[in-house]
């Protein structure tokens, strides 16, 4: 008697422990609970900007706080090891997926460790030069980078970053030889083209159009594989004098992996209503980037292929971090 009274306490106290265990899972149902934080990188860049636009504009539809926390090169490491509930996201640039092939370790895995949401935004560079450069075409600009080989410098503003990485992938392509001048941030290599220290650079749109329609540089052509509306009539350098390159900053959403997917599926839902916001998309375009938008399925398609293309970019160049 007393052995069948200790296993029907053995039994519920199983079936309670069981209950337990699945009330702690995240319940889609009841999603969001509490406050939400995205993590990103370091205050005032443009990854920031699109992080506080996406927190503002999805708090209203989840009826709940959302707030940024800028962490860093950290950030991506911070959410990789977050409870995968829903409460944690992501929102990076190219370093997540990039940062692998510069240095040896890396803290998290960009494919394995993160559920996509959605891309974000996306920001094309403009290929600019100084005005004293004979070309007013990206063909041109290859013709005489061929006739002066190794006498053309480009300026970068970071190791590995989209800036670099666009100017390696236009000299493989192109076939020439371009010596690389880094400086420390857009705003010198920029100040470097303006004093003609350097002939060319891929700029963003926020610093390098008002130069350029200042007069004080000449655009050439933005690398985007579509015509920008960054940059009103300015040609692809795809099609004019490089078919084939292509090459933007992207930013996007993540959440931690095993985050159940009615949840990624609810944020993904909420982050497009915010980016097809008439004021929204305003707001991108003039801090130099356009707003995107994506299923989860389709961000982490393209974050794989972003990966197979800049990986080899990155590998043949040799470039690794400073």
């Amino acid at each position: 008697m007393t052995k069948c009274r200790d296993i029907g306490v053995l039994a519920t106290i199983l079936v309670l422990a069981a209950s337990t265990g699945a009330s702690a899972q995240p319940s889609p149902q009841a999603y969001p609970g509490r406050i939400i934080r995205i993590v990103t990188t370091e205050a005032g860049g443009g990854s920031d900007f699109a992080s506080r636009l996406i927190a503002h504009g999805i708090a209203s539809g989840l009826s709940q706080q959302v707030i940024v926390e800028n962490r860093g090169i950290q950030a991506a490491e911070i959410v990789a090891r977050a409870p995968a509930d829903g409460y944690t996201l992501l929102l990076n640039g190219p370093t997540i997926w990039l940062l692998p092939f510069l240095r040896d370790k890396v803290a998290y895995d960009p494919v394995n460790d993160f559920a996509p949401i959605t891309l974000v935004t996306k920001a094309p560079n403009l290929l600019v030069v100084h005005p004293s450069v004979p070309a007013s075409s990206v063909r041109e600009l290859i013709s005489l980078a061929r006739k002066r080989a190794g006498q053309l410098n480009f300026g970068t503003s970071g190791t590995g970053n989209s800036v670099h990485v666009a100017g390696e992938l236009f000299r493989t392509m192109a076939h020439i030889e371009i010596v690389r001048v880094n400086y420390k941030g857009a705003a010198a290599s920029l100040t470097a083209l303006v004093s003609g220290e350097v002939q060319l650079i891929f700029a963003n749109a926020a610093g390098g159009l008002p130069l350029a329609k200042s007069g004080k540089l000449r655009a050439l052509a933005v690398t985007s594989a579509m015509p920008s509306p960054l940059a009103p009539g300015l040609p692809t350098v795809a099609a004019s004098g490089l078919p084939g390159y292509e090459a933007s900053a992207l930013i996007g959403a993540f959440a931690p992996a095993g985050t159940p997917a009615a949840i990624v599926g609810r944020l993904n839902q909420e982050m497009l209503r915010v980016l097809a916001s008439p004021d929204a998309q305003e707001r991108l375009l003039a801090s130099g980037v356009e707003g995107a938008g994506t299923t989860p399925e389709a961000w982490g398609a393209i974050m794989k292929s972003e990966m197979t293309k800049w990986g080899k970019v990155i590998r043949d160049a040799g470039i690794r971090e400073d």
